[in-house]
């Protein structure tokens, strides 16, 4: 009789089998994480760029498909420049922007009256901008102006804000001219100083080509 413990079958002189998985290499681990965050990055640029894409392709189609022989009147701004956080809450919408003290002088007055009548010119697409009255100073606007004013957005803004945000063409000041906001909160278009009714159908046929060209995604009102 055996009185070995050894179980049944087991050969003492065979080595024991082991499976050994190998570890990556540091390269190849290192490797497998870029290609992710490039991945990634690839995945989250390309949904930017489904969300901008019509953005993009109004533009477009505004600035570079166009007729032969059609010029803005407007000045493009390039690069354009975003609403400073005290005007955010404007964004959303599109800007008819003009810029004069409190006291309002006769060429402010002009302003606002062309503003007003640039935008009832737009018809049923009216509804899609606000005309905009920026103060650089904290004056209250006089009584007398209230009737001028009606649908008018007045806002009071520190003037250094403006000035790093707005800049007027050489040899003019902020107050001459009228600017032009995309809903997106870009300053896009300044005109050029010294309108008045006799330019108006110029600044008109420009604000209307902008409507046509965002139809497909600006509506009325803002987010």
């Amino acid at each position: 009789m055996s009185g070995s413990n050894s179980s049944a079958g087991a050969r003492p002189d065979e080595p024991l089998g082991l499976t050994v998985h190998s570890l990556p290499l540091p390269q190849e681990a290192a490797l497998a994480d870029e290609q992710r965050t490039r991945s990634g990055r690839l995945k989250m640029l390309l949904v930017m760029l489904v969300c901008a894409a019509p953005v993009i392709a109004s533009y477009f189609t505004y600035y570079v498909i166009r007729p032969e022989g059609r010029r803005n009147y407007g000045e493009l701004i390039e690069p354009q420049r975003a609403l400073p956080a005290p005007l955010q809450h404007l964004a959303g919408q599109w800007l008819l922007v003009s810029v004069a003290p409190a006291a309002c002088d006769a060429a402010c007055e002009k302003h606002l009256y062309l503003q007003r009548q640039l935008r009832e010119g737009l018809g049923r697409d009216k509804e899609r901008m606000d005309w905009v009255w920026l103060v650089p100073d904290t004056a209250p606007v006089r009584d007398s102006l209230a009737p001028a004013l009606k649908g008018a957005t007045v806002v009071h803004v520190d003037p250094a804000v403006l000035a790093a945000w707005l800049q007027p063409a050489a040899g003019q000041g902020l107050k001459d001219h009228l600017y032009v906001v995309d809903p997106l909160g870009h300053w896009m278009m300044r005109f050029p100083a010294g309108q008045d009714i006799a330019t108006a159908p110029r600044v008109k046929r420009d604000l209307e080509r902008l409507m046509r060209g965002s139809a497909g995604w600006d509506k009325p009102g803002r987010p």
